[in-house]
């Protein structure tokens, strides 16, 4: 039978930790707004997957065939029952169907071959697509051997089967698709906003322990490293509870309505990945926000003490959003998602949109792992620095001095 702690004994530093982590738990993940705010999240990504899956998909897929090309007729018929709304677009020439495949106008164009079917893309051919022209190089191949062979039907049946088209690539740089660039988009958006929110969350707190004077209360059980580090801990549980109920919504949003269909995305290499960018990124920004907060004393103060961490986190959120789902390899995508504070944001975009080798993933999670204890440090000695000092702002400066 264990002996009860007296309430005057310390406690150990694990029990402190837990004890003010549970707390902050309990507070948190049951507190009104943040269920409201949980729950308006998850209805928003039903909704919009909802619509994107009505309206999504209501363009047609545009083939162009020259003037010339007696197949135009087969492949509007095939295109209604293999790739399903499909609308043909007569061309005068190779050159200006070429033109129209690059600008974007057209999503294949069908051009004249010795033998077989041969399709001109930018990149790659669809899915749907592909079924398309498989199947009119098919109906091809049976004429032509019908023609040729006598209507062998062993020949016919063999050429049959191994009939498919030939795709030239006018751009064989790996083009991203829909599903890629979407869940790049969600990727940076969903751990920008939670690691925001979590942020704030730990830098309120901070601020109004402090302020009801709550904390010299807790710091008669606690050191002051201990109140922190539980903080830190509890609202972090909590702020990755809400990233995994957003994530699996989206997911079950994504298959439920069909939106992942055809796609590249790794959808799994893509969640794991999004969580531990979120683990990193929340113990860097949070513990930051924490200290800087303990340097105030009034929630007014609270916005401008986190304003050149807000401002940090601006910058790769900005960059994420308007580069890297176009140009994930572009020298500054590549270059930020590197650096401790941008890869947590820049890292899991350029994961969703596919062909990031597994060491480049490997060394962006060390770099940001290697500033942590110095994260721990710095957040340490402001939080002990200004924690119990009320009043006037208490200046970086004065804090950092021995």
């Amino acid at each position: 039978m264990s002996t009860p702690v007296s309430p005057g004994a310390p406690l150990s530093t694990a029990a402190a930790v837990r004890l003010v982590a549970v707390r902050e738990i309990r507070s948190k993940m049951f507190a009104k707004t943040f269920v409201l705010t949980t729950a308006a999240t998850m209805a928003a990504i039903i909704v919009g997957g909802l619509l994107y899956a009505l309206l999504g998909s209501s363009d047609p897929s545009r083939i162009g065939v020259l003037s010339d090309d007696p197949r135009g007729p087969t492949v509007e018929a095939l295109g209604s029952a293999a790739a399903g709304d499909v609308e043909v677009v007569t061309v005068s020439s190779r050159g200006e169907g070429e033109e129209k495949v690059t600008d974007g106008d057209l999503d294949a164009l069908l051009v004249p071959a010795d033998s077989g079917v041969t399709v001109v893309v930018e990149s790659e051919l669809s899915d749907s697509l592909s079924t398309l022209f498989a199947a009119l190089a098919q109906q091809q191949a049976l004429a032509d051997e019908i023609l040729e062979l006598d209507g062998d039907p062993a020949r016919v049946a063999e050429a049959v089967g191994s009939a498919s088209p030939t795709v030239e690539a006018l751009d064989a740089a790996d083009e991203r698709d829909g599903g890629q660039i979407f869940a790049g988009f969600a990727a940076g958006i969903l751990i920008f906003m939670a690691l925001m929110t979590t942020g704030q969350m730990v830098a309120q707190g901070v601020v109004e322990e402090k302020s009801s004077r709550v904390v010299e209360l807790l710091l008669a059980t606690v050191r002051p490293w201990q109140l922190m580090a539980g903080k830190v801990l509890g609202i972090g549980a909590v702020g990755l509870a809400q990233v995994a109920v957003l994530v699996a919504t989206g997911v079950t949003t994504a298959l439920g309505f069909g939106l992942l269909d055809g796609t590249s995305l790794e959808l799994g290499p893509t969640v794991l990945w999004a969580m531990v960018w979120f683990v990193l990124g929340y113990a860097s920004y949070a513990l930051v926000m924490a200290g800087l907060a303990a340097l105030v004393s009034r929630q007014e103060d609270v916005g401008s003490a986190l304003s050149p961490v807000m401002m940090l986190m601006m910058v790769p959120y900005v960059i994420g959003v308007s580069l890297a789902p176009w140009d994930p390899e572009h020298p500054l995508v590549l270059a930020l998602s590197y650096v401790p504070f941008s890869s947590p944001m820049l890292m899991p975009m350029r994961i969703a949109l596919g062909g990031v080798p597994l060491w480049q993933v490997l060394v962006s999670v060390m770099l940001t792992v290697l500033v942590l204890p110095v994260l721990v440090w710095l957040a340490g000695r402001l939080y002990g620095r200004g924690i119990l000092r009320t009043g006037a702002r208490v200046k970086l400066s004065d804090a950092l001095q021995r």
